[in-house]
């Protein structure tokens, strides 16, 4: 073989093999972001639910006070009478 048709080979041949490399890590970065998407995805759910339950333990507390608020009217009205 010729020297430049070694050197054609050894240059292709490691071109190859950076190809190959660049397209693994492309692909486990790929992989890694997709993992963190999921992981996004179960945090803002787990998120959601808490905000849902906090929504509600605050709607309960409101018709609480409420209810309260309506009695010790009531209790003035009758009072006053």
């Amino acid at each position: 073989m010729s020297k430049n048709s070694r050197a054609v080979l050894a240059v292709s041949a490691l071109l190859s093999v950076a190809t190959v490399v660049a397209v693994h890590v492309q692909q486990r970065r790929e992989r890694e972001r997709l993992h963190s998407g999921v992981l996004r995805d179960l945090e803002r759910q787990r998120q959601k639910k808490e905000n849902i339950r906090l929504l509600e333990e605050q709607i309960a507390l409101t018709k609480q006070l409420m209810e309260e608020r309506d009695k010790a009217r009531m209790e003035e009205g009758s009072q006053q009478s």
